[in-house]
């Protein structure tokens, strides 16, 4: 026997609220009852905006889709929380409403990062450090190499030649972390989002990902985004070469979408304003996905999934996506599950 919708909807993880056309609500799951601290024998009748306290433009939405992240709201019975929600009308249902809540602690939002003390704390490192170890480094290069001229038998050759390269791997490091330091503002300009695409796949091809194919679903009719291009162009070649390492040698796959998402924004300041971002931009690839324990911290630096990995790409990507004004999120989707990166961006114009 199939299970009936209401089974489906109390067995989603996700916390789920169905909203009749008078705006009560009229079935929930498990996880609202949870995040919401308040059993369905309770919420069941009541209006949303007595249990929900959103700001007005979202309670006020009515049966207009709308999605909005790092949102504070006041929950009766619980703790005010930061959440991600989104609102849809029920197809052939008119005034019915999905509301969806993703409560606070998803380490895919970007907006969490921003008060995170381990950020902070970044930076101020990768500044110090930058400045008490790069500086020497050139020094020891130099001496290296002088001792290489000088140096007749092979095998001190090989020992000044370790040290050389040695001193370029720690070198490379320090420029990565000097990304963090780096607080000036992005000057963003509009920018064809498929001419920026196009050249980050002519790299990659040329490059780490010669062997890998590259599918796209593309929508033709995306307005021009409102980017700082050499950034948005590191973050791209980022993502696309930890997919392509992410993907099984037989059968791998990565895609690129891009799409525009009406409603979708970010909620600033304590929710006192909003920064519409319609403009998606997906890396997806069909890998095994990070392990588990490392989901909550993907963008914190110094953690990675690679035995080589420096665990400053994706940290950086978040940091130069935030200064762009847009928003990175991970989340394994689909079934089969596939990795998908996810990009938000503002578009020219500012326009949702």
């Amino acid at each position: 026997m199939n299970p009936s919708p209401a089974e489906l909807i109390a067995a989603l993880p996700s916390a789920l609220l169905v909203i009749a056309p008078d705006s009560r609500i009229a079935q929930v799951n498990a996880a609202a009852e949870a995040l919401l601290n308040t059993s369905e024998t309770h919420l069941i009748g009541k209006v949303l905006s007595d249990i929900i306290a959103l700001p007005k433009r979202f309670a006020n939405a009515g049966e207009t889709p709308f999605a909005a992240y790092d949102l504070d709201v006041s929950i009766r019975k619980a703790a005010a929380l930061r959440i991600d929600i989104t609102a849809s009308p029920l197809v052939d249902h008119p005034g019915w409403r999905l509301i969806t809540l993703h409560g606070g602690t998803a380490a895919q939002r970007m907006g969490q990062v921003r008060e995170r003390g381990a950020g902070r704390a970044a930076v101020s490192m990768a500044a110090m450090l930058a400045h008490e170890i790069k500086n020497p480094l050139s020094g020891i290069r130099g001496a290296a190499q002088l001792l290489e001229g000088q140096v007749a038998d092979a095998g001190g050759k090989r020992m000044t030649v370790l040290i050389r390269d040695e001193v370029d791997r720690i070198a490379a490091l320090i420029d990565q972390m000097q990304g963090f330091t780096d607080t000036r503002a992005q000057v963003c300009a509009p920018e064809n989002i498929y001419a920026i695409l196009d050249h980050v796949r002519t790299l990659a091809a040329n490059g780490f990902a010669r062997d890998v194919e590259i599918a796209d679903s593309y929508d033709p009719s995306l307005p021009p985004v409102l980017v700082h291009r050499d950034s948005l162009v590191q973050i791209l070649i980022n993502l696309l070469k930890n997919a392509c390492e992410a993907i099984p040698k037989k059968g791998g796959k990565v895609t690129i979408t891009t799409a525009y998402r009406h409603g979708v924004s970010i909620s600033v300041d304590g929710g006192a304003r909003r920064l519409v971002l319609p403009i998606e931009l997906c890396v997806i690839d069909n890998g095994p996905g990070p392990p588990r324990e490392l989901i909550e911290h993907l963008f914190e630096p110094f953690v990675s999934s690679k035995s080589s990995g420096r665990g400053l790409g994706l940290a950086l990507a978040e940091k130069l996506m935030r200064d762009m004004g847009g928003m990175i999120q991970f989340s394994r989707e689909g079934a089969p599950e596939r990795t998908v990166f996810r990009l938000l961006l503002p578009r020219a114009g500012g326009k949702s």
